[in-house]
């Protein structure tokens, strides 16, 4: 598969440790070649187990230090609306596995609002649209991220976009809040799809034979309304990162090597 094909591309790892690993250093690839020159990155952070193990993966990597993370802004495809202290909240768990441990400036780190705020759902995800817009490119009133990761589901959902619901087709603004949410936490606040697929890359993470099926629905171009995963595309780049679990259903000529 030609190196700057647009087209979907699958790495696979033999399981869940070693495809932390190899998101984790072609990460920091992406952000050495990114900031080395004095560019800012922006990324979009995904929750979950995954997404956890590859931020450690980051931090534990020897690399890390050799990145000026002072160019590195650090936002999140969805966040559930629960106290800041919740141990279920994205934010959190990205600090505990990353963010503590490197010297990002505390302005480029760009949570959502928790619960506790003062605010209310609809409230907090207008204020992280209004967040996104002060850092806003020519095209969209919010940043291209260099990388925006995403976790899926065993439904196919990404960020807090669930199939079959009205949020998938959100194109008015940045963020919307989610209600009655079929996985808990209920209330959430998610990137809406035109956000996501403005980044450059798409890094989709996911892992498990309980996900093969929306990895094999996905790559085959299902409808975005019912599986959301397959409606997300980078501008640039979409990989889906996973282990040989989930790759069950995945076709051989879709399976990149080199990457």
């Amino acid at each position: 598969m030609p190196k700057d094909s647009g087209a979907r591309r699958v790495v696979i790892a033999d399981d869940p440790g070693a495809l932390a690993r190899v998101v984790a250093e072609r990460f920091l690839v992406r952000l050495r070649a990114r900031t080395g020159d004095g560019r800012i990155a922006h990324v979009a952070l995904t929750g979950g187990s995954m997404g956890s193990s590859v931020l450690e993966q980051v931090a534990a990597h020897p690399d890390s230090v050799g990145i000026d993370w002072s160019l590195v802004h650090f936002w999140w495809g969805d966040e559930r609306f629960v106290p800041a202290d919740d141990p279920d909240r994205n934010a959190g768990q990205a600090r505990r596995a990353l963010l503590d441990a490197i010297p990002v400036p505390d302005e480029n780190v760009h949570e959502m609002a928790p619960s506790d705020a003062g605010i209310d759902l609809d409230a907090a995800a207008v204020a992280y649209a209004a967040e996104l817009a002060r850092y806003g490119t020519d095209e969209h009133p919010w940043p291209s991220f260099a990388v925006c990761f995403l976790g899926v589901g065993p439904d196919g959902h990404i960020a807090s976009l669930f199939p079959d619901r009205s949020e998938i087709d959100v194109v008015d603004r940045a963020a919307v809040a989610v209600r009655d949410s079929p996985k808990p936490p209920p209330e959430r606040i998610s990137l809406t799809r035109p956000v996501i697929n403005s980044a450059k890359r798409v890094w989709l993470v996911l892992t498990g034979a309980e996900k093969a099926s929306a990895l094999g629905l996905a790559l085959a171009g299902a409808n975005y309304a019912n599986v959301p995963a397959a409606g997300a595309k980078g501008r640039k780049r979409t990989v889906f990162f996973v282990d040989a679990a989930a790759a069950s259903e995945v076709a051989a000529d879709l399976i990149d090597a080199d990457y």
